[in-house]
């Protein structure tokens, strides 16, 4: 109501039933429909001291979290350990050690730190979800889609440091479980999930991005790749199909690489919706490749 008074907005005008009540207190003129629309709408009533947190912190960095957004997802608040936690419709408060996160403001937020958003996420991830967000934290390319600014967002030793000052917390088993698992300079959550879809399989780990030369030329880097077999994989995602440049890229890089005697294996998420055909498939692969 004051930061309305001090806008020149009356008490009248918020009583208008045209307007929108996205939260408590909360009055807006267009229904807010995104994630960061409704972030927006409760910025102003954050008061000195709080901070998005968990699974909302996670999806303002951009965190490959295992779910969509939805607008029931409630908003996470972070105050410290001895301040009340808000409670009402929208928002689910928590309390954190005030030396547990540091600060960011992401597009106007005041956010927890990407691994302390990790962290307070850990008590709803499996091993193998943990994995993929571990890789994305930890990953130095410029075009993992959709991430925060800055890469690496985190290093191995931070945040096996971090895990350390933490102690005990809900979900610190699959942290530490996660990060044996987790590798760096991965390029796409799709690109963990069949690294770790392979592993599972009882197949030999991929070498990450993995580089291919000839005479001093370098033909591509794969996705992932078994090198003494030469045998390399290739995630194929929308992008790949509707960005015409990448479609070319690809299909050059394909006929470069098996020109070298590579074969190049493309998969989709039809591929990865049925793992136990894929692993045999690749199996049967590698294991012509060893005659």
């Amino acid at each position: 109501m004051a930061s309305a008074e001090a806008a020149g907005i009356s008490r009248d005008r918020l009583r208008t039933p045209g307007l929108h009540r996205p939260f408590r207190g909360v009055r807006s003129i267009d229904q807010p429909k995104t994630f960061r629309e409704f972030m927006d709408c409760y910025v102003p009533r954050l008061k000195p001291g709080q901070r998005f947190g968990g699974v909302t912190a996670a999806r303002d960095w951009g965190l490959p979290l295992p779910s969509e957004w939805t607008p029931e997802e409630p908003l996470e608040v972070v105050v410290s350990s001895s301040a009340a936690a808000p409670k009402i419709r929208g928002i689910r408060g928590r309390r954190l050690r005030e030396d547990r996160a540091s600060t960011f403001t992401l597009k106007g937020h005041p956010v927890v730190d990407p691994v302390a958003a990790l962290f307070m996420c850990a008590a709803e991830l499996t091993v193998a979800q943990a994995v993929v967000i571990l890789d994305a934290l930890l990953t130095t390319a410029s075009n993992y889609p959709a991430l925060g600014p800055g890469r690496p967002l985190s290093t191995r030793d931070e945040i096996t440091r971090r895990l350390s000052e933490w102690g005990k917390f809900p979900g610190c088993r699959t942290i530490r479980a996660a990060l044996s698992r987790a590798r760096e300079r991965v390029e796409s959550p799709k690109e963990t999930e069949t690294r770790l879809l392979l592993v599972d399989g009882g197949l030999p780990e991929p070498v990450v991005q993995y580089e291919v030369w000839a005479e001093g030329r370098m033909l591509g880097r794969t996705d992932l790749a078994y090198p003494e077999q030469k045998v390399a994989f290739e995630y194929e995602g929308d992008g790949h199909r509707t960005d015409k440049e990448q479609w070319r890229r690809d299909i050059q890089r394909q006929r470069h690489l098996e020109g070298e005697g590579w074969i190049v294996i493309r998969l989709t998420q039809a591929d990865l919706d049925e793992p136990e055909l894929l692993v045999a498939a690749i199996r049967r692969t590698i294991s012509a490749r060893r005659r």
